[in-house]
C-alpha cells in the first residue's frame, strides 16, 4: 500500500490528466444513458404493445442483452462494424453502452407503467382522448416518477459500467489509471486515485436523484 504523502503527491501532480477523463466519463455516462432512455421506453412500448410480433421483439432484445457480457457489446459494434465503416470509439462505446442499458431501463419503464391504475387510462379514453394521448399525458407521467428510484441505480450502473470503454483505448478514468500505474510501476496507487473519482461522481450521481425525487414528491402533493 502507498504511503499518505506518496498517495497524495501523486493525487495533486495527476489531477489535471484525472479531470479530462472525469470529464470525457460524464460525457460518455449522459449520451449512452439519454440514448439508452430512448431506446428503453421504445422497447417497453413494444413490450406492452397489443400487437404479439411487436413484444416478441422487445422480448427477443431484452434476452439478447441480458444473455452477453457487455465487453462482448462494445467489441462486436466496435470492430464487427468497423469492417463495414469506420466508427469512432466515442460513439462505439456510447452506443453500446445505451444498447445495453436500454434493455434494463425497457424492463423498468415496463413494470412502472403496468403498475398505474388500468382505470387511468379508461378515465383518459372516456374524456376523448386517443390511446397515445392518454398514454403520454396520464400514464408515462405517473410511471416515470415510479421509475426514478431503479432508473436512478441503473444510472449508476452505466458510470460504471463505462469503465469498459477502456478495452477500446478511449481515455476515461479507469483506461488514465491504469495506464498511469504501468508507466510509473504505481498501479495501486492510480487504481486508489481512480476509485476516488468513482465514488465522487457516484455520490453526485445518488444525491442529484435524491434531489429530483423529492422534487417529484413536492409536486405529487
Amino acid at each position: 500500500m502507498p504511503s499518505f504523502s506518496h498517495f497524495f503527491q501523486t493525487f495533486i501532480s495527476s489531477k489535471e490528466l484525472f479531470f479530462d477523463a472525469t470529464l470525457l466519463t460524464l460525457k460518455l455516462t449522459i449520451v449512452s444513458i439519454l440514448i439508452g432512455i430512448i431506446f428503453g421506453l421504445f422497447f417497453a412500448l413494444l413490450k406492452i404493445s397489443r400487437i404479439k410480433i411487436l413484444e416478441y421483439i422487445s422480448n427477443a432484445y431484452v434476452f439478447l442483452v441480458r444473455g452477453t457480457p457487455l465487453i462482448v457489446q462494445i467489441f462486436v459494434l466496435y470492430f464487427g462494424f468497423s469492417g463495414i465503416f469506420l466508427i469512432p470509439d466515442f460513439w462505439a462505446a456510447a452506443l453500446a453502452l445505451a444498447f445495453h442499458n436500454g434493455a434494463y431501463i425497457a424492463e423498468i419503464f415496463r413494470g412502472s407503467i403496468q403498475s398505474v391504475d388500468r382505470g387511468q387510462m379508461e378515465a383518459g379514453r372516456s374524456l376523448g382522448m386517443t390511446r397515445g394521448t392518454a398514454m403520454r399525458r396520464i400514464i408515462l407521467p405517473q410511471a416515470f416518477r415510479r421509475a426514478l428510484p431503479p432508473l436512478g441505480n441503473q444510472f449508476i450502473i452505466g458510470l460504471k459500467d463505462s469503465s469498459l470503454a477502456a478495452f477500446i483505448s478511449m481515455n476515461e478514468l479507469f483506461n488514465v489509471a491504469t495506464t498511469l500505474g504501468s508507466n510509473h510501476f504505481d498501479e495501486m496507487t492510480y487504481l486508489l486515485i481512480v476509485a476516488i473519482y468513482y465514488l465522487v461522481l457516484v455520490a453526485l450521481l445518488t444525491l442529484i436523484v435524491s434531489l429530483l425525487e423529492k422534487k417529484l414528491a413536492i409536486s405529487d402533493r
